[in-house]
């Protein structure tokens, strides 16, 4: 069982926080997959970005508004490359980890089989704004996700399954704009799989600064650590205890600051924690060796029946 990391990438074709990523990854890269999706092959200089590209058929044209098919591609992606991804974490250039590896392999392991996404009703008069259409959906629906969230196997299925059976209820969402705050909400609604009925968890993974915007669509971008900085990551990471990553981190935000998080401050608290792996990723693990040395189980199988049947009874 192990974690998707789905980076969608664009503009300068970067991670802002590239080597902090690697640093992060390294403890738990036996059940990390990196994935990124991104505008321009030709723009992407790193090479370890290059080593875990999407093929070139799944890239498909997108926009700030209409950036839902960049979503569906690295989803379907990651769901048929490696069959044992069960967490799907959506990302952007700017994310960041926040947390400890230590925590994180802690948190995956304790909500494998839960999905995180925070969720609401929509808060903008739907009558008067078009976004994502709600204004022609019916009350219910008309419901607001954050645009970044980590999702387990099953509700991608259920995500891709509707998008590919109801395409012009998919179509008509997404042509309202910014559908990435809406379509995910409404599809898993439908499938009956938001709290308090479903294994959704109305949980913020991503911390993102939306009291300090930096334009009428985008949050607040951390450039300094400034005391204001610092204070809203304590307190919302005090708040959220799902939360894993932090959002928009720019490239000149001190590295330091960032390390700190995760690696100092909450040092003596994850060392602590239990770190214990379900008995269902075992099993799992049995599964999947039998499977792939299933040639030698049928040939031991096989050389056991002829000893039976040829010397056994001679014998």
């Amino acid at each position: 069982m192990k974690v998707a990391l789905c980076f969608i990438i664009s503009y300068e074709h970067i991670l802002n926080k590239e080597e902090i990523w690697k640093e992060w990854i390294e403890p738990n890269k036996d059940i990390i997959n990196v994935y990124f999706y991104y505008k321009d092959y030709n723009k992407i200089k790193s090479q370890w970005i290059r080593e875990h590209t999407i093929p070139s058929n799944y890239i498909h044209e997108t926009s700030y508004y209409h950036v839902i098919p960049a979503y569906l591609s690295i989803m379907q992606y990651a769901m048929t490359h490696d069959v044992n991804n069960n967490w799907f974490c959506m990302l952007t250039d700017s994310c960041c980890p926040i947390i400890s590896p230590n925590k994180f392999r802690h948190l995956f392991y304790n909500n494998y089989n839960k999905s995180l996404m925070s969720w609401k009703k929509a808060w903008w008069n739907c009558e008067f704004h078009k976004r994502a259409n709600l204004r022609l959906l019916p009350p219910e629906l008309r419901l607001a996700n954050d645009p970044w969230f980590i999702l387990k196997r099953e509700n991608v299925s259920h995500i891709i399954n509707f998008v590919n059976k109801q395409p012009q209820v998919t179509k008509l969402i997404c042509d309202g704009g910014l559908a990435n705050e809406s379509l995910f909400a409404i599809i898993l609604y439908g499938y009956k799989q938001l709290e308090p009925t479903g294994s959704v968890l109305s949980k913020v993974t991503h911390l993102t600064d939306w009291n300090r915007m930096t334009s009428s669509t985008s949050p607040h971008l951390f450039k300094e650590a400034n005391k204001t900085d610092l204070l809203f990551l304590d307190s919302e990471l005090e708040k959220n205890e799902h939360c894993v990553f932090v959002r928009k981190i720019a490239p000149e935000f001190p590295d330091e600051v960032i390390r700190n998080y995760i690696y100092n401050k909450n040092k003596d608290k994850d060392c602590k924690l239990v770190i214990k792996e379900p008995a269902i990723f075992m099993y799992y693990r049995i599964k999947n060796l039998l499977l792939v040395n299933s040639h030698y189980v049928l040939l031991i199988f096989t050389g056991w029946i002829y000893y039976s049947v040829f010397y056994a009874k001679r014998a």
